[in-house]
Formats: C-alpha cells, sequence, structure tokens
C-alpha cells in the first residue's frame, strides 16, 4: 500500500496551453488524485499493479509541452510527512490531511 504522487509544471502562456493544463488536472481528478497543492496530486495505490496501471495511464495525457514527475511512496512513509500551513493561507479546494480512502483501508 502507498501513493502514487504526480508532480508537475505545465506551461498557461496561451489559451490553448492552459486549457491543456486544466484537461490533465481534471483527468488527475477522475483517476481518483487528490489535489495537495497547485501542482501535486496523490492517489492511493493498494498493489503495484495499480501502480503500474495509473503510470500508464498518465503517460498518455501528459500534455505534449508538459513535464511530469511521478514518485511512489509508501503508507509507513506518507505518514511520516508533515504539513505546515501558514495563517493566513487559504486552503481551497486541497485536500488538508489526506487519508486513505475507506473502501481500500483493508489492505493497510
Amino acid at each position: 500500500m502507498g501513493w502514487l504522487i504526480a508532480m508537475f509544471d505545465l506551461p498557461v502562456m496561451t489559451e490553448a496551453q492552459r486549457k491543456a493544463a486544466a484537461r490533465f488536472r481534471n483527468d488527475l481528478l477522475e483517476h481518483g488524485f487528490l489535489m495537495i497543492q497547485f501542482s501535486v496530486y496523490a492517489r492511493p495505490c493498494v498493489n503495484f499493479e495499480q501502480l503500474s496501471k495509473h503510470m500508464a495511464t498518465i503517460q498518455k495525457f501528459v500534455p505534449a509541452a508538459g513535464n511530469v514527475r511521478l514518485l511512489f511512496v509508501t503508507d509507513q512513509q506518507w505518514a511520516k510527512s508533515i504539513t505546515i500551513i501558514g495563517p493566513n493561507y487559504n486552503q481551497g479546494n486541497r485536500a488538508i490531511d489526506p487519508k486513505v480512502p475507506n473502501q481500500i483501508e483493508f489492505w493497510d
């Protein structure tokens, strides 16, 4: 059990680039990712087969000018991470403290 983290830089200088970036973010959300920060998304993966599947899927919808880094961390490593948020930071719709979804908790 672990987390697949997608970190990315996408150009947004033109209307077409902004649309491609928005589509990429929406594709991540549709594939079960949670927004951790503006360009950092994560999703739980219960096994390496699922991890490989999601990595291959992301490769298919990365914008042509995109730079995406995928990182897998174990659930134990994820649990050791901390989030430091300034008192005036607007968290917006980002996941504050993502937990393993209930439907896969039995893999813990």
